[in-house]
């Protein structure tokens, strides 16, 4: 059995194809801003079957509005075409998993992601129990009073903590760590996780 692993909900821009042992088969992973729509089909394309697989997996979020539909919908679409079951993932924990497999020293860290409008997303995990909390977006100042100083911060949102003395690590998500996540934190739904209200408005709503 394999598994297609899209992960578009922040600048970066990544697919995988793994088999049912964990082992990465073929992987494509790209710093592509806002140019997930252009790219995600070609790089699913490029992988061996052209990505066709038994199941998929895609990053739900929080993070880009625009990344996060669109891996969604290709998700959903090609699961629909293939007759394959889609399921969803939350990109802060994996970006968790990645970090604590690189530093097994780490027992405990932050995630810190791009939010927009002047926010991140950030939450805290223990390598033994998981999420201390929810995660929550919060202007960076807000994220450092949140976090304790001797705790590691990794993310692609560490660029706007204005912070001396921290362990900071920059990183994105990305699709080749599907993984590493606990199995019953890759059997999300397949829906988005945008983590704060959407920019846009229908008329007449506050």
């Amino acid at each position: 059995m394999t598994t297609l692993v899209i992960e578009t909900a922040t600048a970066a821009c990544s697919v995988a194809l793994i088999g049912d042992d964990g082992a990465v088969l073929a992987a494509c992973h790209e710093i592509v801003g806002r140019g997930h729509a252009e790219r995600l089909l070609p790089m699913i394309a490029e992988l061996p079957g052209g990505g066709r697989a038994d199941a998929i997996l895609v990053d739900c979020g929080p993070g880009s509005f625009t990344g996060i539909r669109v891996g969604i919908a290709a998700a959903r679409g090609l699961g629909l075409g293939w007759g394959v079951p889609t399921s969803g993932f939350s990109a802060l924990p994996l970006v968790a998993a990645r970090a604590f497999a690189d530093r097994p020293d780490r027992s405990a860290l932050a995630v810190v992601m791009e939010g927009g409008h002047g926010e991140v997303f950030v939450q805290a995990f223990d390598r033994s129990s998981g999420p201390r909390a929810p995660f929550a977006s919060l202007t960076p100042a807000a994220a450092l009073a949140l976090l304790p100083a001797d705790l590691a911060i990794v993310g692609d949102g560490i660029r706007h903590l204005t912070a001396e003395n921290r362990d900071l690590e920059a990183r994105h998500p990305a699709a080749a760590d599907a993984w590493l996540l606990a199995p019953a934190d890759r059997a999300l739904a397949a829906t988005p996780i945008y983590g704060r209200a959407p920019d846009a408005k229908l008329p007449g709503t506050p």
